[in-house]
């Protein structure tokens, strides 16, 4: 078994006493760390099943890679695997300590993430508990060590049977709910035990309840010091117009140490130094340096708003001029407000975000685990994800609460590429119970999250939970009116004086919400639960309508902001292919059926499809899956669309009280598995059409085109600081030929940045009589902005009737050349008419089009493509497929 020994931190005192040398001063003091990871040993309760076990990692990814499973993703086999999470399985090792780390006072044993109810041995002493899979646990172990082998066993306990346990003993009243839906297939009572609530089932994603040793394990050692967190958060005073920045040090202490900490940040001529005590035991040590006022601060800025500059921290402690303590960490700059004040015009409060003092559209998505086993989340998983965010124009994306706290990796990339990140802390669709032992590990739960998180800028506030008090509000589990009090006094316990107070007492930095939706101030108001967290006057909302016309905008909430809403779709077949058989693909298979987590889900699509596009009805049975995976692609693409324009167009207004949207975060950004689900990217990082889409509707010059009353109207919707002087140009196509029929321009206008302003206002009628030739069957319309220098902003697209009644739509026949220059790929297109939805597929080729989904009305149209991996003319060229609307009916 590989071992490491890493130095943590240098801890020279003279305490020891002038008869040490200096070698042997550095070998008393030094904090050592012992990697326990790789190679461990895994066995199920009745010793049937012995197997080698990488650690980090989980039972199910050790059962798969040693061949006792196959992937359990393919076909049923989430069914066919329940068993593993009804075993007790135990993880052992054995480790020999190297003198060094032998010699030293404390000795601890690190588990960085346990998945998730265990007890944990070492030599065949127990040394600990652990009841909570997102709290790191440190046990000390210097009297249990022995200077030969070492033998560490951490016994896990079956997640369903100790969920279900708590529950029986929970008998005063139910806290509910019981169990997932039945189409959920899933596992019952998660409310009761502090784990991945999305693993006992979602109605996204299967029932893994994983168990294993998730996060890194060490045997930490030191004599007198161990820098446990360094943490930095940047407050600025504008009364003073003056920076400070608040750093924590959280040290675990083996006798009182007298001593200074120095903390400077030399690119900002800043560096104050401390007297400080650091007393026995684990304690936070708070200190403020001042940054000068003639330093130039730079701010960090969520995507497309600015650069992302950071600092350097020196933190270094002294004890008698030796240097005990020497880390550096990253500083951003930037101040993040929730804005909640009234609004001209309108009752109820606003709700926005403002970073830097400057208001913030949040353009985004929902973030769900990347995986069912989270050691498959690898750097690589993660960058990919994250990089397609950014690359589709998003800036914030919310960490769903029913899901884990990602890894550290994830915020760092988030800080680097401008991604402002919604933190819910883990509670969802539920309530929860209120027992000492419950708030106690849920109150070190928050403390070490939010300790670990507070320096990310890219963390813009916390929430408490995922629609808890819409749950309680709107009554999902029938309670009875006599125990509603019992319910709220819970819901207040939980995450008002618990989690909030934690929060407070950690972060002055930035909000914190008590749930999703809420109706933020409101609801505090009314007691933490209002009447109605739906109220568009206040808050955030989550809003959800499979069976009303999707292309009709008037059916959408005018919220504050926009936390959730979306549409479904399948995945592409090449997704699908690695985990089915032949037998499965159709629509209507069992595979097809067993895949749907959400009720009723594959018909809605079809139903809300129907309303404007022909279904497929090939008589090649494939053909007519792979047409309906791609049907129901475009539904969802055009239906996220509609929504989405309608947030981003209703930032400036208010009508009837309701409007000054602010935010827009579709569900969902990533996928668990490879099914159909809200989703944008699919499991394995394709895009869907939604997510080439979103590109465009998220664009930070964005023109919208709606009708009210039969009036075409044109916004153009402005992110951008600077203001710009901006027409509408209009462009009519016949269905049936490439050129367009006629083009009008409006007069140009100023657009103020940060902006919806409306361009163009004319009746389709009057519009149409003017242009000749056509009528809203036989025509649609495509128009862009520009200003003096060109065109600013994509082209979109209006549809003057359902595709399926458009008259003159003819199948294209379009033909590809695949190219490769210095740059990647192209694919050049020529058609022969009008396109709609023209879809570029490579099959299993990773990658990316820099468009795709769109809408073609000229004869020729290069698209480049992006390879994640090496390829050739001759294999892109042999996997392409294009399907346009028209090719599959």
């Amino acid at each position: 078994m590989t071992r490491c020994v890493d130095l943590l931190v240098c801890v020279i005192l003279c305490l020891f006493g002038g008869g040490l040398s200096f070698k042997e001063e550095l070998s008393l003091s030094l904090s050592l760390s012992l990697s326990l990871d790789g190679k461990w040993s895994l066995s199920n309760s009745n010793g049937s099943l012995s197997l080698p076990a990488e650690v980090p990692g989980c039972v199910h990814t050790a059962l798969q890679q040693q061949g006792f499973i196959q992937d359990p993703y393919f076909r049923f086999n989430d069914l066919s695997y329940r068993w593993i999470a009804f075993e007790n399985w135990t993880y052992t090792t054995t480790f020999t300590v190297p003198k060094e780390l032998r010699s030293k006072q404390k000795l601890q044993l690190v588990f960085e993430g346990v998945d998730t109810v265990a007890s944990v041995s070492l030599n065949g002493v127990i040394v600990g508990r652990t009841d909570n899979m997102f709290r790191r646990y440190d046990f000390p172990v210097r009297e249990q060590l022995t200077d030969g082998d070492n033998a560490l066993r951490v016994s896990l306990l079956s997640p369903v049977v100790y969920a279900s346990e708590r529950r029986e003993a929970h008998s005063a009243y139910r806290v509910p709910p019981e169990c997932p839906p039945d189409v959920q297939k899933g596992e019952c009572h998660v409310n009761f035990i502090r784990k991945e609530q999305s693993s006992f089932s979602w109605d996204w994603g299967p029932s893994f309840p994983t168990m294993g040793l998730w996060k890194e394990v060490r045997l930490e050692a030191f004599d007198i010091l161990q820098l446990i967190q360094v943490s930095s958060v940047p407050l600025y005073n504008s009364s003073l117009s003056q920076w400070r920045l608040q750093v924590e040090l959280l040290v675990d202490v083996v006798q009182t140490i007298n001593g200074q900490i120095t903390l400077s940040l030399p690119e900002l001529d800043s560096e104050e130094t401390f007297n400080t005590q650091f007393v026995p035991g684990r304690t936070k040590n708070s200190f403020t340096v001042f940054i000068s006022k003639s330093s130039d601060v730079k701010l960090w800025w969520p995507n497309g708003h600015g650069d992302r500059p950071f600092y350097r921290l020196n933190v270094r402690g002294f004890q008698d001029g030796f240097l005990i303590l020497n880390t550096e960490t990253k500083v951003y700059f930037r101040t993040v407000e929730l804005v909640q004040e009234p609004i001209v015009g309108s009752p109820g409060l606003s709700f926005y975000f403002r970073i830097n003092g400057k208001p913030i559209f949040l353009k985004g998505s929902n973030w769900i685990p990347a995986h069912s086993f989270q050691d498959r989340v690898t750097p690589a998983v993660l960058r990919n994800l994250l990089q397609s965010a950014v690359d589709a124009n998003m800036n914030a994306l919310r960490v769903w609460g029913g899901g884990v706290y990602e890894q550290d990796l994830f915020y760092s990339i988030c800080d680097e590429m401008g991604l402002m990140v919604w933190q819910d802390f883990m509670f969802a669709c539920a309530m929860y119970p209120t027992e000492d032992d419950f708030i106690q590990t849920v109150r070190e739960e928050v403390v070490q999250q939010v300790q670990r998180l507070k320096s990310h800028p890219s963390v813009i506030i916390w929430s408490g939970n995922n629609e808890n008090e819409a749950a309680l509000a709107t009554d999902w589990f029938s309670i009875p009116a006599a125990q509603r009090p019992l319910y709220l006094k819970d819901y207040v316990t939980l995450y008002v004086n618990n989690i909030r107070e934690i929060v407070q007492e950690e972060d002055q930095s930035r909000p914190f919400l008590v749930s999703s939706p809420t109706n933020g101030a409101e609801s505090e108001q009314e007691g933490w639960v209002a009447s109605d967290p739906y109220d568009l006057h206040y808050g955030d909302t989550h809003f959800y309508s499979y069976t009303l016309d999707c292309w009709d905008w008037t059916t959408f909430p005018r919220t504050r902001l926009a936390s959730e809403y979306g549409f479904q779709s399948w995945p592409s077949f090449s997704t699908l292919e690695p985990v089915s058989v032949k037998e499965d693909w159709s629509y209507s298979s069992n595979f097809s059926s067993h895949r749907q987590h959400h009720g009723d889900g594959n018909q809605e699509m079809l139903l809300q499809a129907e309303i404007h596009f022909d279904l497929p009805n090939s008589t090649d049975p494939l053909k007519r899956f792979t047409d309906t995976l791609y049907i129901t692609q475009v539904m969802q693409a055009q239906c996220v669309k509609a929504q989405t324009e309608f947030y981003r167009r209703s930032r400036s207004e208010i009508i009837e009280g309701k409007g000054h949207t602010m935010g827009a975060l579709y569900w969902q950004l990533n996928d668990i598995w490879q099914a159909p689900s809200w989703s944008s990217l699919e499991f394995g990082g394709k895009w869907k059409m939604l997510h080439y889409f979103a590109q465009s509707f998220f664009s930070s010059v964005l023109p919208v085109g709606f009708e009210d009353d039969d009036t075409l109207l044109i916004y153009a919707v402005s992110d951008l600081s600077e203001d710009l002087k901006l027409r509408a140009v209009v462009s009519v196509y016949s269905w049936s030929d490439l050129d367009p029929v006629c083009t009008l321009k409006s007069d140009p206008l100023l657009v103020p940045g940060g902006s919806a302003v409306v361009l163009y206002k004319q009746p389709v009628a009057a519009l149409l009589g003017g242009c000749g030739r056509c009528t809203r069957l036989t025509c649609l319309l495509t128009f862009h902005l520009e200003d003096s220098s060109g065109q600013r902003g994509p082209t979109n697209h209006h549809f003057l009737s359902s595709p399926k009644d458009a008259q003159g739509l003819q199948r294209p026949n379009i033909t590809a050349k695949v190219q490769e220059d210095e740059t990647g790929y192209s694919v050049t297109l020529h058609s022969t008419s009008v396109a709609a939805f023209v879809w570029l597929d490579v099959g299993n080729i990773p990658g990316r089009f820099s468009s795709n989904g769109f809408l073609m009305v000229t004869r020729n149209r290069t698209v480049s493509f992006t390879a994640w991996r090496s390829t050739s003319v001759t294999e892109l060229s042999g996997s392409l497929s294009i399907t346009s609307l028209r090719d599959v009916y």
